[in-house]
């Protein structure tokens, strides 16, 4: 077997893999959006954070959609030799490595002004939403416990909520858990925000965080290396 060969079947089973994995992808987020009680009564034990189905279920849907387009167009393209296909993988690949380069650079650059921009658009949702909207009270008092934070800044970005309207409190992981959570236990406790708790959790992880994101960035990096070794291979045949 040659190189060329064996690289092509390589690229070929690779990508198979990729495709497989994102329509396995796919179809569990389309069940969890819409039958997510089943899907909690069947996991419901692994985590209690499981009843975010509803963001689970779109978030499986666009990341299996993704793999199902590059699997697609990297296996396709190696298997029929497609110069067209193989240089549309190495794009959409080179667009993706491209975006997560740039997310981590904002993060890490940029971390004010992120926290800027999700002040200005989370904080009126949540004095609007929460104590009204269910599954919008559910997802962040499960986040709250979770993390153990309060809010995305502090206790105050509940203050005019429907929930403290209602019953003149804020809610009890801003108080650690202590009840009547009042203005006075929430600012004694001073739990930290969860922009912050985040940012703490991913510094404390920090070598985990960068091993998996050093491993997907050599992984999209060899599958652009290999696909356009074999577009220009084929220029020789």
């Amino acid at each position: 077997m040659g190189c060329f060969t064996f690289i092509k079947v390589m690229m070929i089973l690779f990508n198979l893999t990729i495709f497989l994995g994102g329509g396995t992808l796919l179809g569990v987020g389309i069940w969890v959006s819409v039958d997510g009680q089943s899907f909690v009564d069947i996991f419901g034990a692994l985590s209690s954070s499981i009843l975010q189905v509803v963001n689970v279920g779109y978030f499986l849907i666009v990341i299996g959609s993704i793999l199902l387009v590059i699997g697609f167009l990297g296996c396709c393209g190696a298997q029929k030799e497609s110069k067209c296909l193989l240089i549309m993988f190495f794009s959409v690949v080179l667009i993706i490595f491209i975006a997560e380069v740039a997310a981590a650079v904002v993060v890490l650059a940029y971390t004010g002004v992120a926290q800027v921009l999700l002040t200005t658009t989370v904080t009126p949702l949540l004095k609007e939403k929460y104590g009204s909207d269910d599954s919008f009270t559910s997802i962040w008092n499960i986040t709250m416990n979770e993390i153990k934070c309060c809010g995305l800044n502090n206790y105050t970005d509940f203050t005019d909520s429907p929930w403290y309207k209602t019953y003149q409190t804020y809610p009890e992981a801003c108080c650690e858990n202590q009840s009547p959570c009042n203005e006075t236990l929430a600012a004694e406790k001073h739990v930290t925000g969860c922009f912050d708790q985040i940012l703490e959790e991913i510094r404390t992880n920090a070598g985990v965080v960068g091993g998996v994101a050093a491993g997907i960035a050599a992984l999209e990096i060899a599958s652009m290396a290999v696909s356009m070794y074999l577009y220009c291979h084929l220029d020789k045949k």
